[in-house]
């Protein structure tokens, strides 16, 4: 069983930046990392992985402007978002695809409010 913890979320003024975190109890290294967010009516969606062998990916409306990464010795993944816009309001997820057995994890959530 592995427990994730998110954090940073809150409110901001479009153009401005968050850095969320997301703490993992358990090793985050070797395993596949990944934001996700879903906004009010909407599904779920991808917004950033960070892959076991460090590479990472985004979605394309965020490209340029978050950046995802991690650190080994922290068990921590992180989401720098900058240029923040409104359309970004959401609840961001961390969740955690453990290589070893395929098993998934999330964490519960931090909201992320973006003002116009």
């Amino acid at each position: 069983q592995v427990q994730l913890v998110e954090s940073g979320g809150g409110l901001v003024q479009a153009g401005g930046s968050l850095r969320l975190s997301c703490v993992a109890s358990r090793s985050i290294f070797g395993n596949v990392m990944g934001w996700y967010r879903q906004a009010p009516g909407k599904e779920r969606e991808l917004v950033a992985v960070l892959t076991s062998s460090g590479r990472t990916k985004y979605t394309d409306s965020v490209k340029g402007r978050f950046t995802i990464s991690g650190d080994n010795a922290k068990n921590t993944v992180y989401l720098q978002m900058n240029s923040l816009k409104p359309e970004d309001t959401a609840v961001y997820y961390c969740k955690m695809e453990r290589v070893i057995d395929g098993s998934n994890y999330w964490g519960k959530g931090t909201l992320v409010t973006v003002s116009s």
